[in-house]
């Protein structure tokens, strides 16, 4: 049973996003962590934990377009993408 506080989970996502394997993506999870987290509903934030759970190179590869993501992120994607700009 997972005890977390929402605030704490928040938290924990922020961390996540900031401290990440590559400074690129450090560069875009950061800021948007930041910003958008608490408007996420509770569906998009497990979302973007299981987001946060791949890896940084494949990561990249999704958001500078290089490749195409998995049909279950594209959405979230494209959010992260457009609020840092």
């Amino acid at each position: 049973m997972n005890t977390e506080t929402a605030e704490i989970r928040l938290k924990r996502l922020k961390m996540r996003s900031w401290r990440r394997g590559t400074k690129e993506m450090d560069l875009i999870l950061g800021p948007f962590s930041d910003t958008r987290l608490t408007a996420l509903a509770s569906d998009a934030l497990d979302l973007y934990e299981r987001l946060l759970d791949e890896n940084d190179q494949d990561l990249y590869l999704w958001f500078s377009g290089q490749a195409a993501s998995p049909p279950q992120y594209t959405d979230l994607i494209s959010v992260i993408g457009t609020a840092n700009h």
